[in-house]
């Protein structure tokens, strides 16, 4: 029997995450890794280490290969579009990926596609980016188009003084292009769908998530979102399909959105992320098919799992470095506090704010404040190293 091989490049934990599945799928799997002693190495047999950034890395990688996919979307454009020319399956391809690499391709797209997005504009320097916000009003927020994530990438200013200030001006001198210029939504919280789709063109979707962030990173989330009206939910999902049906999109994909109450369809779209996500990793335990063997079903075109709810609800609670250096020997506590709770460790070094592994909680439709207490019980033990 021939096993397919997926490549995947980067070696972080949506790597390490994939490879469980990857096993009980009969498929091998192997990594790009970037160190010697990133997140996936542990996890499996193939994992070479090289540049993702050097055409010849991502060639010689690629050899061997039935499929070449993603951990994170920083691989440059021009590589992707030349290994697609020299027959190497990229997927999602860069014509799509492109989409969750370029904020600005994502704005048009979205804008194209006629989905609520926030009022937007490119701007070239100082002098565009003020006179968007007098159009507008203050504040507004400028992003990088490409690199930002977890909130790096992304500034808040509050007056056309402090737009004028030396730090938008550094980003307008480093940056090659334009920079993205958005209003400052006002927003009741973040939601999260998630969706997957085939090179055949099946798509389906997880429910409709609350992602709660903390500094600009995921902290919880919440699946199904509490007490998000059906239609917004039904419109939210939609869109996601919508979206990975026209960009036509491979694998995974997360659309984060904005919920605003009482404008438009009761959401706008925030930011792509082609690749499973941190939004979906209650799906490992509360979900019938979780993202990482839906990603590798999808990348393969194979019939999609079924993406409902194994309870009638599911929490994720991250937990990132802090005081305690032994997560191990906190595993006898944490367990202890909740048997229920399912501890995933990322194999990463422990760095304050670091994060480095998520907890997941399953329960009934009415027990998402009870899950959070619980999960947060147990990150709180990892972390601290103390009951």
């Amino acid at each position: 029997m021939t096993a397919p091989v997926i490549g995947v490049v980067g070696g972080g934990q949506l790597a390490r995450m994939m490879a469980p599945s990857a096993t009980a799928l009969g498929i091998e799997l192997r990594v790009l890794a970037e160190g010697p002693d990133v997140s996936a190495v542990a996890a499996v047999p193939t994992a070479p280490v090289g540049d993702y950034t050097d055409l010849g890395v991502l060639r010689r990688f690629a050899q061997g290969v039935d499929v070449l996919t993603f951990d994170h979307e920083h691989v440059p454009t021009e590589h992707l579009q030349t290994l697609l020319a020299e027959g190497v399956d990229v997927r999602p391809g860069p014509d799509a990926l492109v989409h969750a690499q370029d904020k600005l391709r994502m704005r048009a797209a979205v804008e194209r596609l006629g989905l609520p997005n926030p009022q937007w504009e490119a701007v070239a320097d100082v002098e565009e980016l003020i006179g968007f916000g007098e159009r507008t009003g203050w504040p507004v927020v400028l992003k990088t188009p490409r690199g930002g994530y977890d909130g790096k990438g992304v500034m808040v200013l509050g007056t056309a003084q402090q737009a004028r200030g030396p730090e938008p001006a550094q980003w307008f001198a480093r940056t090659d292009g334009p920079l993205l210029a958005e209003e400052k939504v006002g927003f009741s919280r973040e939601l999260s769908a998630l969706v997957a789709r085939t090179p055949s063109g099946e798509v389906r979707a997880w429910p409709v998530v609350e992602s709660i962030q903390v500094d600009g990173v995921c902290d919880e989330v919440l699946s199904p979102a509490p007490q998000l009206l059906p239609e917004v939910a039904a419109a939210a999902a939609d869109a996601a399909r919508t979206l990975a049906t026209e960009l036509g999109v491979t694998g995974v994909m997360a659309v984060e959105l904005f919920e605003t109450p009482g404008r438009g369809t009761g959401f706008l779209v925030n930011e792509l992320a082609m690749r499973p996500h941190n939004s979906g990793h209650w799906t490992m335990d509360g979900s019938v098919t979780s993202q990482f063997e839906q990603h590798l079903r999808a990348v393969l075109d194979l019939p999609l799992g079924d993406t409902g709810l194994i309870g009638g609800s599911a929490v994720m609670k991250n937990y990132l470095g802090g005081a305690n250096q032994d997560l191990f020997g906190a595993y006898p506590a944490a367990m202890a506090a909740e048997p229920r709770a399912k501890i995933h460790n990322y194999g990463k070094a422990v760095r304050p704010g670091r994060k480095i592994g998520h907890v997941n909680l399953t329960g009934t439709a009415d027990e998402i404040p009870e899950l959070r207490r619980r999960a947060s019980r147990v990150a709180a033990v990892l972390r601290d190293g103390q009951a």
